[in-house]
């Protein structure tokens, strides 16, 4: 609160933008995120739909510039609508996932087992409806992901 130099007593900050912050367009955004929730499943059921077409074309086409850059754009559509769909180790895992598949010239050498590691997880979090973030197994998992993509890091390096 801020302080009127003429009065000791605090003034309240009612509509005050703190650090550039608008409070009411928050509140606004939430509200309206809530009313979509109601479609939460169905729009990650499209986006595992969208996950498991992206595996498919790798196993038809095989892994290839075009099949791995698809599979990067869905990890990358996962790992930032996972939490807000309800589903945050579905965000932790597709982020550890782009992380492999981020750079062009790094995906093609991603170890196939991994990647398919990263999708069957990420199927069997939604699948599982493991909405919590502290889920012992989902944590688990996650974890033992999150480290083979380091030491995989820490070897390129």
């Amino acid at each position: 609160m801020s302080q009127d130099p003429t009065n000791s007593a605090p003034r309240p900050l009612a509509g005050f933008k703190f650090r550039g912050i608008d409070h009411a367009a928050v509140a606004r955004a939430e509200a309206a995120l809530k009313s979509l929730s109601g479609n939460f499943d169905e729009w990650m059921a499209d986006e595992l739909t969208k996950l498991e077409a992206a595996r498919g074309r790798i196993r038809d086409e095989g892994y290839n510039a075009a099949t791995a850059e698809n599979l990067y754009f869905r990890a990358h559509d996962l790992k930032g609508l996972g939490a807000t769909y309800g589903f945050p180790l579905v965000t932790r895992i597709a982020g550890s996932l782009c992380r492999i598949l981020h750079d062009p010239e790094d995906r093609m050498a991603a170890p196939l087992s991994l990647v398919e590691g990263h999708i069957n997880a990420i199927i069997a979090v939604v699948k599982g409806d493991v909405r919590s973030e502290t889920d012992s197994d989902g944590v688990a998992v996650a974890e033992e992901l999150e480290l083979q993509v380091s030491r995989r890091f820490s070897a390129a390096a």
